[in-house]
């Protein structure tokens, strides 16, 4: 596997874009499947995730046709369970979501258990609950699922899903799958984060009428004809926080340009009470200036419109540089903080309380040593600690971080970081 190799301590500034969201896209893609028609996806992030799962949609027999290097046009006529390639769907966790638009196309689907990050209990349970809701049955068998439909509800006929916890891919599924049936299914304790609400307008734009009544609550009055469309990827809600928390703690001049600030009102009002020197030069640009008087009490990730855990990890290698004690706590994974054992291997003073919550002292001096990238988020934090550390940090298994973020080793040669991809 690839690693990453960092002589940390240099002085960051410039100028970084954001690209396409890898969350975003997931349901954008596989939302391809309920039609027949030609749909065209613009602002695609080519990472590693997102490049699996065209790949996926390209086996069972979608035709995928690119129109420029981040455009593509996916025709999905003639799909064939049988091609579904099951070893990448088990080591692939966004392939949940080809659940939803498969079964409002197909009777039955037999699929592996899908794989991802390693952050804890992540139960796949909500999603049989809410199928089951729906007229879904679902049984395992080995090492695989098997999806039936049994008792569909009648057409025209209302019909109440409650999810058992705010999921942000059990809302994703039910959104998909009730896209697609010719009657209203109203659903409650769903999740409303970025990547639900452009997979609203996706839908909308496919025919299905979808509307929020409530908090953590969609209306949606399908159709079985529903057709194509044409749609761009918003910039990345994480990546637009991973940089400017990269800049803060590196205590570098960055300026981040194509931020969708829409999602991240709650962010922005967190880090300027922290004490963070950010000017808005635009409606999509943040300039991040030299911060010496950042203080956390406590940060916690909650469900939207809370702070996102997928940024938790990125506020914990900040509250390292920052003066005093820092709370944080991660209540949805009980594996999240494991980078936080790295960080203290790294010279981090971080007392652990629980696996949800962990108290970080600062300031303290990183040094670099070499280091695990053990999911997604935890490799971007490291990435950042070794940005900061003193001497050389080396990060095993790039690979975790190329699934969500592209070419981000030539993105921060631009700001002046001495980070290099070493391969096997």
């Amino acid at each position: 596997m690839d690693k990453f190799v960092i002589n940390g301590g240099k002085k960051l500034q410039g100028t970084i874009e954001v690209m396409g969201s890898k969350n975003a896209a997931f349901p954008v893609l596989v939302a391809s499947l309920l039609t027949k028609e030609p749909c065209i996806i613009g602002n695609i992030p080519l990472v590693e995730d997102i490049l699996k799962m065209i790949d996926i949609l390209q086996k069972i027999g979608a035709n995928i046709e690119w129109l420029e290097k981040n455009k593509i046009k996916i025709t999905c006529k003639d799909i064939d369970l049988s091609k579904i390639p099951q070893d990448v769907v088990s080591h692939f966790r966004g392939s949940v979501l080809l659940w939803g638009p498969l079964m409002a196309r197909f009777d039955n689907l037999k699929t592996k258990s899908p794989g991802g990050c390693i952050i804890g209990a992540r139960p796949l349970d909500t999603h049989f609950d809410a199928f089951s809701q729906m007229g879904i049955e679902v049984k395992q068998s080995g090492k695989f699922y098997n999806f039936v439909k049994k008792n569909l509800e009648t057409e025209n006929k209302t019909q109440e899903v409650v999810l058992d916890e705010f999921s942000v891919t059990a809302t994703e599924n039910v959104l998909l799958f009730a896209s697609a049936q010719n009657k209203k299914i109203i659903l409650k304790i769903a999740d409303q984060d970025y990547q639900e609400q452009e997979l609203a307008k996706v839908l909308r734009q496919m025919g299905a009428k979808i509307s929020c009544p409530g908090p953590h609550i969609y209306e949606i009055e399908g159709s079985n004809s529903l057709k194509g469309f044409n749609y761009e990827i918003i910039p990345d809600p994480i990546e637009a926080g991973t940089f400017i928390l990269l800049a803060l703690a590196t205590k570098g001049e960055i300026l981040v340009k194509n931020i969708n600030t829409e999602y991240l009102t709650l962010f922005f009002k967190k880090i300027k009470n922290f004490g963070a020197n950010i000017e808005f030069v635009d409606a999509n640009s943040v300039r991040v200036l030299f911060s010496p008087k950042i203080r956390i009490d406590k940060i916690q990730s909650m469900p939207h419109p809370g702070i996102s855990t997928d940024l938790l990890p990125l506020f914990g290698v900040l509250a390292t540089q920052t003066k005093g004690a820092t709370l944080i706590h991660d209540p949805l994974y009980e594996g999240r903080l494991k980078y936080l054992e790295e960080l203290n291997k790294m010279g981090a003073d971080i007392i652990f309380c629980d696996p949800h919550r962990a108290i970080i002292n600062g300031p303290t001096h990183l040094r670099g040593i070499e280091v695990p990238s053990l999911d997604l988020r935890a490799g971007a934090a490291l990435i950042i600690a070794g940005l900061i550390a003193q001497g050389t940090t080396t990060i095993d298994n790039a690979y975790q971080i190329d699934r969500g973020y592209e070419k981000i080793e030539e993105r921060l040669q631009k700001l002046g970081a001495d980070i290099r991809r070493i391969s096997n």
